[in-house]
């Protein structure tokens, strides 16, 4: 964040990109702090779900976008494509939840499908502010966004004319959850067992360095502190059936291990995680992900680096962005 206000340019522009920085860590922060439970409503009841059992998705059913340009052409690029702007993902995810009336939470989970850049924390947070589960003032989606934001857009639709999005979404009251999510501030032992060491722990020589979809960077701690040992990654079957990922992000995943074998010995495994790395010593950034911890209590870890936080943990409350912020 420092590195991006000393850079030429627009003030603003800096400004607002420091602000997506904090945005993505405050959601680290939440699910570094609630794990799994980041997938239920972190402060208010959901405005709508689908009914029990009902997992919708937009690739077999033709209603989603109703042929209108601006759904059609979204979904279109996220499977094209894996990438979608800020803006179109609160649109689709709106679209989704207030006027389809579906579950936040099974829209989350097609996108972290098909997103390359997909994450568990800023996805999650990013459903629950358009759904109102965490603000309690839901996000909603009209023409006059896409006319403003992709002039010319509205122009090539056969709704163009009658548009079934030219009013805003009508919401009920918030209701706020009688058992919110537990944001408030945190004890010094739990806060520790959030962020990790603050400095890299090397009980022994590791073997290897383990990395995951999370470690893929060329500046990784871990990786950049033992460049000499071979690299090693494990493609969770059991993991992957679950999470059904579309090819191209398998794809993108495998390109990017290819690029790493380019510079360093990379073996990659099959199966499960703790199974594969049974009998060998790893070097391992630590990675404030539930599935990470749950691995390494059950592998030897020789060294452990710290992750590259860009605000490290502290006892704050964190039941909103802006309180968060305001005690960072």
């Amino acid at each position: 964040m420092d590195a991006a206000a000393d850079r030429s340019g627009d003030a603003s522009d800096r400004q607002r990109f420091r602000d997506e920085l904090a945005w993505q860590e405050y959601a680290r922060h939440l699910y570094a702090r609630l794990g799994s439970g980041l997938s239920t409503p972190i402060r208010f009841e959901p405005v709508a779900t689908s009914p029990p059992g009902i997992h919708p998705e937009p690739e077999t059913d033709p209603s989603f976008g109703a042929a209108m340009r601006c759904i059609e052409s979204v979904v279109d690029e996220l499977h094209t494509t894996g990438w979608l702007t800020n803006q179109t993902r609160m649109w689709m995810a709106s679209h989704w939840t207030l006027r389809r009336h579906w579950d936040w939470r099974s829209g989350e989970d097609w996108f972290f499908r098909h997103l390359l850049d997909g994450s568990r924390a800023a996805n999650r947070m990013g459903w629950q502010w358009v759904a109102g589960t965490a603000t309690g003032r839901p996000f909603g989606f009209a023409r006059a966004q896409v006319e403003r934001r992709a002039p010319g857009l509205c122009d090539g639709c056969g709704l163009r004319d009658r548009c079934p999005i030219e009013q805003y979404p009508e919401l009920n009251d918030p209701v706020p959850l009688s058992e919110p999510a537990r944001t408030g501030a945190l004890e010094p032992d739990e806060v520790a067992a959030i962020a990790g060491p603050a400095d890299a722990m090397i009980h022994s020589i590791p073997d290897g360095v383990w990395i995951t979809a999370e470690s893929l960077g060329d500046d990784d701690p871990a990786l950049a502190h033992w460049p000499e040992l071979p690299v090693w990654f494990v493609f969770d079957d059991a993991l992957l059936g679950r999470l059904r990922l579309s090819s191209a992000r398998l794809v993108f995943i495998t390109e990017r291990l290819a690029e790493l074998a380019e510079q360093r010995r990379v073996q990659i495994w099959r199966g499960r995680p703790a199974e594969v790395l049974a009998d060998m010593a790893v070097a391992a950034t630590f990675t404030p992900v539930p599935g990470w911890r749950r691995i390494s209590e059950a592998i030897e870890i020789a060294a452990i680096h710290p992750w590259p936080w860009l605000i490290r943990p502290a006892r704050q409350r964190i039941q909103s962005y802006r309180a968060w912020r305001s005690s960072s």
